[in-house]
């Protein structure tokens, strides 16, 4: 019997559901904090555009070292365990950050010593969501755990217009520790030990996995662009500072729903997860093109399509991925979170070369492109998922 099949408590799904979304949000608020107040801090540590993509691009580079590796000690540690760890790490950066980052160097050198807080803040909910919610929720509570990404993104945007215009980009780090270490209270708490279910040879269809996680390492570095590039490609276009925080307010809560109406339906559905996956992706490749148009009008538009479609994918890929593997979730996720991790490498330095030496117009549009990629390998991963389940489906009856 797998884990995400046992009975369990109403209160302890709930308990679950919001350790995982408090663990989620504040371990990726660093970068996302960072990529919101970039506007601020170029302006006193001096850097451009290019600067900030490869901030953001050696994070995700070096979360896709740590994440096989960090999946393993999850695993052997336990969500409990591995939540307070990565909440605890991810106050000490941004306190650090507040109060050392006085050169884009030093800037660039304490983001990257915390990035394993986030690689291990995501697998340990992965983990804890794996083995205390029941299997008819599931679906849900991965979009409600994913939904706590762009909830960062709200708060990142938010800090702009109420902390890093009035007091200075500075104390929005110190606030944000406050609210990382707060966030303690809400970690998931010890539950009983598990025993993981033993799993058959080739019971695990790693090819399909590989590939899974490339599309989601396309897809990924195509929508962090999203999150790390909006404001400054507004500011770029003539649009307040001000102004552009709220409108990535204002698709960080589109992508929200989008997340948790994923998830919801993923619980009504008895299968077809993935090539949901593929079809927002798509979706969202239009709103990145969308970006590349001038107006206010197209700005709004694209930003609702791509948080709401072209962001909204992650919590039913990780679900999927989970139901596939419930003997062991955080190493089989952590699989396609190394695609994740590689694309947020890649997608950044690609962006902000392109935006830096070309323009923002040409840079989503090239997003646009990277989405569409991402949709396609998305589709074989499933084509190869689907042979993988055939061949052990015959192994088994023979």
């Amino acid at each position: 019997m797998t884990t995400a099949l046992l009975p369990v408590r109403p209160s302890g799904t709930v308990r679950a559901a919001a350790g995982a979304i408090t663990v989620t949000t504040a371990s990726v608020l660093p970068v996302f904090l960072t990529g919101a107040l970039a506007v601020q801090i170029s302006a006193e540590l001096g850097f451009d555009p290019a600067g900030l993509g490869l901030v953001v691009a050696l994070y995700f580079g070096v979360s896709a070292l740590c994440s096989l590796p960090v999946g393993r000690l999850v695993e052997r540690w336990g969500g409990a365990a591995t939540s307070r760890i990565a909440v605890l790490g991810v106050a000490v950066v941004m306190l650090v950050l507040a109060w050392f980052a006085n050169s884009y160097v030093s800037l660039l050198v304490i983001l990257i010593c915390g990035a394993w807080c986030n690689v291990m803040g995501q697998l340990a909910s992965n983990l804890t969501l794996a083995r205390s919610v029941p299997a008819h929720r599931l679906g849900l509570s991965f979009g409600v755990k994913q939904a706590a990404i762009p909830m960062a993104t709200l708060l990142a945007g938010a800090a702009v217009p109420a902390v890093a215009l009035t007091i200075g980009w500075r104390w929005a780090y110190v606030i944000a520790a406050g609210l990382a270490l707060l966030a303690l209270a809400g970690a998931p708490r010890d539950t009983e030990p598990h025993v993981p279910a033993a799993r058959p040879p080739g019971e695990r269809a790693t090819l399909a996995l590989t590939v899974l996680g490339a599309g989601a390492g396309f897809g990924a570095g195509a929508a962090n662009a999203l999150g790390i590039f909006l404001v400054a490609a507004a500011v770029d276009r003539g649009i307040d500072p001000g102004t552009a925080g709220l409108v990535l307010t204002f698709g960080s809560v589109v992508g929200f729903a989008g997340r948790l109406l994923h998830g919801w339906l993923a619980d009504r559905r008895e299968g077809g997860h993935i090539a949901f996956v593929a079809g927002s992706m798509a979706l969202g490749a239009v709103g990145l093109a969308l970006l590349a148009v001038p107006g206010m009008p197209a700005l709004v538009i694209g930003t609702v399509l791509g948080f709401g479609l072209g962001w909204a994918w992650p919590g039913l890929m990780q679900f999927a991925v989970v139901r596939l593997n419930p003997s062991a979730p955080a190493a089989a996720s952590s699989i396609v979170q190394t695609g994740v991790y590689a694309g947020g490498f890649a997608g950044p330095i690609a962006f902000g070369f392109v935006a830096a030496h070309a323009s923002f117009p040409v840079a989503w549009a090239a997003g646009a492109v990277t989405m569409v990629i991402a949709a396609l390998l998305v589709v074989l991963g499933r084509r190869l998922l689907v042979a993988h389940r055939a061949a052990q489906a015959a192994l088994v009856s023979s």
